[in-house]
């Protein structure tokens, strides 16, 4: 997804927003420094721009901010539950066109 992601998480000790503030600054420190070290990037220095940006407007940030600091976590309770979000997480790039659904398609002789 361009502007967000989904997963399923679980923490072994209990603590999922640890996971996930643990998860959220690696990956972030991860991606700009790998758009920083890349002279190919076509974006790199508007890309910069923007998480400069939304670090001064953000009090919990001290330099760049590359993920939101609000989540919306769903609680997976029964099975019925973790079998539609595990659809929905599968199907979401389908219905916004990213990927075809091969199951979809017809074929005719």
């Amino acid at each position: 997804m361009p502007s967000h992601i989904h997963f399923i998480v679980r923490s072994s000790i209990g603590q999922p927003s640890e996971l996930l503030r643990d998860f959220k600054r690696h990956t972030s420190k991860r991606v700009i420094e790998a758009i920083e070290s890349n002279p190919q990037e076509s974006l790199k220095k508007w890309l910069l721009w923007m998480f400069n940006r939304a670090g001064k407007k953000s009090a919990a940030t001290s330099k760049s901010q590359f993920w939101q600091h609000h989540n919306k976590p769903i609680e997976l309770w029964s099975e019925k539950v973790i079998k539609q979000k595990i659809d929905y997480i599968h199907n979401n790039p389908v219905w916004i066109g990213f990927v075809v659904n091969t199951e979809d398609w017809k074929y005719s002789s």
